[in-house]
């Protein structure tokens, strides 16, 4: 086999293992951030400890399955601010495809700006397919303490949202 072929067939192991980080644990304090929202709000997460916080990454605003989850989340936001639960969404696009995505589908929550991918790496939930980066679909919920209360990967978007806010009440009752 040639050096290009052999270079084509290890590029996507070698992307994959270029993004790879140590996976979060249950329990461990949550990577704090700064990321600025679609009204060009910044929000630290640690701003935020003494709630509940639900993070859900996701690959790209306007797209099939991106838009299920967001709906559902629109859907049964008044369920998790029941629970005293906060929600974020999380991708890579800019403020301004997060603006007019959370105005197309009415979204009542906050979708963060990661364009470098930091914060999706720093949740093991960055993407590299060849040259296009992008959050994976996974999700964290982070207990009132900071800490990790419960990991999510490759979701489903369809059914998301209800095991989120099952296992908040789980969560909630220890």
């Amino acid at each position: 086999m040639n050096l290009f072929k052999k270079t084509l067939l290890m590029s996507p192991l070698l992307s994959c293992m270029l993004t790879a980080q140590a996976a979060l644990e249950l329990g461990q304090a949550a990577p704090n951030f700064t990321l600025v929202d679609q009204h060009n709000t910044a929000h630290t997460l640690s701003d935020y400890q003494g709630q509940w916080v639900v993070l859900y990454f996701y690959p790209k605003d306007d797209t099939p399955g991106c838009t299920t989850e967001a709906c559902n989340f629109r859907d049964a936001i008044n369920h998790i601010i029941a629970k005293r639960a906060i929600v974020f969404g999380i991708s890579l696009d800019d403020v301004e495809s997060h603006q007019q995505f959370s105005k197309k589908n009415n979204l009542p929550f906050s979708l963060l700006s990661d364009p470098d991918g930091k914060v999706a790496k720093q949740y093991d939930s960055l993407g590299d397919y060849w040259l296009v980066k992008f959050a994976k679909r996974n999700s964290f919920i982070i207990n009132p303490a900071g800490n990790i209360a419960q990991i999510y990967k490759s979701v489903d978007p369809q059914t998301h949202v209800q095991q989120v806010l099952k296992d908040l009440s789980n969560l909630q009752k220890r």
